[in-house]
């Protein structure tokens, strides 16, 4: 096939689009649909190296994986080789185990999976993570494995119209069940192969079913296609569900242009050529450059040396490493540990050796390593059972009393940890915990990751159980409220008077309401931050209420809240102006920046017994 500047301008466009998002979201919010325009490239071109080889009948699997490799590994293997070397001098121990994980992951080609299991509400930020991008190559690569042995044995039993028209059904299918997925569980859709296949194969489809195309046309085609594309970065945000139908405009888009197979002067020209001969490489290095503005606080003008540094490493890397083999550089000798595989095998398993040992702890004083191996185990402690009871279609957390007398927990996860304190205590109550994770009462309030339904159809509970108390939360007031001030204010007026009538429900049906106020926060309580930053092990209490300043404000406009308890708990958890984040024994009290860890929710939550013990 000769060499199509129209494919090459797609690959510009996608890099370009993804590097814009990640550098400055607000600029291009749906730039992320970039990689959906890569998967159809993809789709597009192995569907049409595999079918030529069936037809011409000298297609051979192990070549083909061959190419993949030589393609695909070598750049790769040396990224994650850099950063390995790189975070030994400059990476927390902390985050360099993960980084050697995530290193194991992307050359092994699972990190999408890696990903997907660690993509839960309490987990770091993405922007800590130095090798996130790879999952969109694991995916690509997990395609590479099935389809070719797919399209091969379809090849065998059908014939070749029967195996068009399979692709065709297995295409849409397959975004059927996208679309399904996007609903029940954005994060997997998002990550995971079953979901992001039928982007791949609706590329194949451009060339299954080739359209007949006079050539006055084919420039059109192209226009509007690549119109699709640049409109779906700007009408999308990181709140559309993804890639569920929305996704469907840059794929046709994609599609068109493929279709149109014209090199006009849109897609010929000197930018777009270099761009789309970088765009793996560029693609590679500009999110761990991303991470590195974030890590090392680099300020909002980073992106002013991040993206033509993200453009530079990508050419460099384009000329001296894809472009390059070993005996380029006179490095037949070592051909057994520099080829792709093997040298990719050295780096994964080196890797995966930094994992294991906590980020070669060992480098460390003893004092430094107890700190490390506490906030380890600190930023995955949490206890908060699956639902063991529904009632009116609710799932709740029930934990059994020794009386008849009821009590309701309600709220978001601060809300949560309070479950082992209250499970350590010997109830007369039976207590009902009705929660939801990132959520408020209010029905106004959205999350865009998932639903808040169970919390905010309250109603149906209190109108099955009678309470005779409830404790519940104003910590997540303002969460997932607009930026702008003016939508903001807005929005939190709408909220004051949508929980002034929630109150009105429970003095209507509760006998006594407690309402926290908020629990201490800040990144000093956060294990990973404090270890990676050298934080002091305490915080001002003036400083932990400023972050609550909003609430204050709210609460002073509530009108319903007179007979109600409300409990400020920095009172209780911060002693002599001063808001402690571990102790020497027992280590970090956080999991992250916000949320207790279950021993020390059962030792700080004794302020609250006087509601929980008749």
């Amino acid at each position: 096939m000769k060499f199509r500047e129209d494919i090459n301008a797609l690959r510009a466009i996608a890099v370009a689009s993804v590097v814009v998002f990640h550098f400055n979201h607000s600029w291009l919010p749906g730039g992320f649909a970039g990689v959906d325009v890569f998967f159809v490239i993809s789709g597009f071109l192995m569907t049409m190296i595999v079918v030529k080889g069936l037809e011409k009948e000298n297609f051979s699997i192990l070549s083909f994986y061959i190419a993949r490799v030589k393609r695909i590994i070598p750049a790769l293997s040396v990224l994650c080789f850099t950063l390995l070397i790189f975070g030994l001098f400059f990476i927390s121990p902390i985050d360099y185990l993960n980084l050697g994980k995530h290193a194991a992951a992307s050359l092994s080609f699972v990190s999408n999976m890696v990903y997907w299991s660690e993509s839960n509400y309490f987990n770091p930020s993405s922007n800590e993570k130095w090798l996130l991008h790879t999952w969109s190559l694991s995916v690509e690569w997990q395609f590479y494995l099935i389809y070719p042995l797919a399209l091969v044995f379809l090849k065998k039993v059908l014939t070749f119209r029967q195996l068009k028209f399979v692709v065709l059904c297995g295409t849409v299918l397959a975004f059927m069940f996208s679309v399904f997925v996007t609903i029940k569980s954005s994060s997997a859709a998002y990550f995971l192969l079953p979901t992001r296949a039928w982007q791949m194969l609706a590329g194949g489809l451009v060339f299954l079913y080739p359209l007949s195309i006079k050539d006055c046309f084919r420039p059109q085609l192209q226009l509007t296609g690549l119109i699709l594309i640049i409109i779906s970065f700007f009408i999308f945000s990181s709140s559309t569900p993804w890639p569920g139908y929305a996704s469907l405009i840059p794929i046709i888009g994609s599609c068109m242009v493929l279709a149109s197979n014209s090199d006009s002067k849109l897609v010929s020209n000197n930018i777009a050529h270099s761009l789309g001969k970088w765009s793996y490489s560029i693609y590679l290095w500009h999110w761990p450059i991303v991470v590195a503005g974030y890590y090392f606080e680099l300020g909002p003008y980073w992106w002013l040396v991040g993206i033509p540094l993200s453009i530079l490493l990508g050419a460099l890397s384009y000329k001296y490493i894809e472009s390059k083999t070993l005996k380029d550089y006179h490095l037949d000798n070592f051909k057994v540990l520099l080829r792709p595989l093997p040298f990719a095998i050295v780096v994964a398993l080196s890797g995966m050796a930094i994992f294991y040992t906590n980020g070669l702890l060992h480098r460390f004083s003893q004092s430094e390593q107890l700190l490390v191996k506490s906030a380890l185990e600190a930023k995955d402690d949490w206890n908060y059972p699956k639902p063991n009871m529904e009632i009116a279609g609710l799932e709740i957390r029930f934990i059994k009393g020794s009386s008849d007398k009821n009590l309701l927990v309600m709220g978001a996860s601060h809300v949560e940890q309070l479950y082992p304190y209250v499970k350590s205590l010997e109830n007369k109550y039976n207590i009902y915990f009705l929660t939801q994770s990132g959520c408020f009462v209010t029905p106004s309030m959205k999350n865009p990751k998932w639903g808040c339904s169970d919390l905010q159809n309250y109603k149906k509970l209190l109108d099955k159980i009678k309470f005779e108390k409830v404790l519940t939360s104003f910590y997540s007031f303002n969460s997932y409220l607009p930026t702008s001030t003016s939508q903001r204010n807005s929005e939190k007026l709408i909220r004051i008077k949508e929980f002034d009538n929630f109150m009105l429900v429970l003095k209507s049906k509760v006998r006594e309401i407690f309402l926290l106020t908020g629990e201490p926060k800040g990144t000093e309580f956060d294990p990973v931050f404090a270890v990676r930053n050298k934080l002091p092990d305490s915080i001002a209490e003036t400083q932990v209420r400023i972050n609550y300043s909003e609430h204050e404000e709210a609460l002073t406009k509530l009108k319903n809240i007179d007979d109600i308890n409300i409990i400020d708990p920095i009172a209780y958890l911060c002693q002599n102006k001063q808001c402690k984040t571990r102790d020497e024994k027992r280590g970090f009290y956080y999991r992250d920046n916000n949320h207790m860890r279950p021993w020390y929710s059962i030792h700080a939550n004794s302020y609250l017994n006087n509601i929980f013990l008749l």
